[in-house]
């Protein structure tokens, strides 16, 4: 996750930011160069997306799942099983460095490539989606059934 304006928007108290998707922890909800609607400071429950600092490279930003609080703050997933980077590799999250909460991924227009109304339309229609909070049973679930079918 890419991240120039972001921390200035959180420290400076603005409520909303704005932030870009760089490799492939959270396929499919996220894909790489997607980009972010942050709310800083929003409320944080299981399931939601969050933008946080990594424990153990602060000056890192990385987007994950919250999975459910834990003591010592949330344990946090990518949606992609097969990426690493998540608290099975630091553990639990401190509450201080989950930074807000993702409520909306846009992908980019293509420069040149958008010409023509419908294919606008289209883009528009694809390009937008509000990040919903999955539920940590869910997660769960799909991370069980993918462990087992690469187990055979």
């Amino acid at each position: 996750m890419s991240g120039s304006g972001r921390e200035r928007a959180a420290e400076a108290g603005a409520p909303f930011g704005i932030a870009e998707v760089t490799g492939v922890s959270m396929v499919p909800t996220l894909l790489h160069g997607d980009r972010l609607l942050v709310h800083y400071g929003g409320r944080l429950r299981p399931g939601s997306v969050a933008v946080l600092r990594h424990p153990l490279q602060q000056d890192l930003l990385v987007v994950k799942r919250l999975i459910e609080r834990r003591d010592g703050g949330w344990w946090v997933l990518g949606d992609n099983p097969d990426a690493e980077g998540d608290s099975r590799v630091f553990g639990a999250v401190p509450p201080e460095l989950v930074l807000g909460r993702v409520r909306a991924r846009y992908r980019p227009v293509t420069p040149g490539r958008q010409r023509s109304a419908g294919v606008v339309l289209s883009w528009l229609f694809s390009a937008v989606r509000p990040v919903g909070s999955r539920s940590a049973r869910s997660v769960w679930s799909v991370r069980s059934a993918s462990r087992r079918l690469r187990a055979r």
